[in-house]
């Protein structure tokens, strides 16, 4: 090769992104849920957020270098329920107009299982202006090209917490001596995301 060839190589090889090299993906609202469930008496009750914005670094080939942030609208609380929604945005539960924003960061992606395309990722976690460590279950779905040419890759996160570790105390005793509404809260996370 000549002189010219090779530096012709190298720029192209400094231009080029790598194959392995980390992508960070911007959350894409209108392909992503963000919902919860709490027990309510005998039975539970779902609900959703409904705006949120958020980026994920990941690399398939280092899914240890993950990181992700993400912050969500306390405001935007949904359970279909107009009164139940309200209570929710109150002073007894998140108290939206204190604590506008619940917000995550990731500190460490662990127990990677490459088979699975699974692992752990830990990080912070802040609701009602309270951040406390969790531990989410996190799974890569994969990643392609839709029909309009655009990259999309797609994940999922799962973990359950105590909703009394972030000052959210309110309830209602039972003639039974029972509670009305329960301390774990199962949070899902499903995201697609464009680089």
């Amino acid at each position: 090769m000549t002189i010219r060839s090779w530096l012709a190589a190298a720029v192209l090889l400094i231009l080029l992104p790598s194959a392995g090299a980390a992508v960070t993906y911007k959350v894409d609202p209108d392909h992503t849920t963000v919902a919860f469930k709490v027990r309510h008496l005998f039975t539970y009750v779902q609900g959703r957020f409904d705006k949120f914005e958020g980026t994920i670094e990941f690399d398939p080939d280092k899914p240890e270098v993950t990181r992700v942030q993400g912050s969500i609208d306390a405001a935007t609380v949904n359970t279909n329920v107009a009164e139940r929604d309200k209570h929710l945005r109150s002073e007894d539960f998140f108290d939206v107009a204190k604590f506008p924003k619940i917000t995550f960061t990731s500190t460490k992606a662990a127990q990677i299982d490459a088979s699975r395309k699974s692992g752990k990722l830990e990080g912070k976690l802040t609701i009602h202006g309270v951040e406390r460590p969790v531990v989410l279950d996190v799974t890569y779905l994969g990643a392609a090209k839709d029909p309009w040419g655009n990259q999309r890759a797609g994940f999922s996160a799962r973990t359950t917490i105590n909703r009394k570790d972030f000052g959210l105390t309110w309830n209602e005793t039972l003639e039974t001596g029972g509670v009305l509404v329960g301390d774990e809260i199962q949070i899902e996370i499903d995201a697609e995301g464009m680089p």
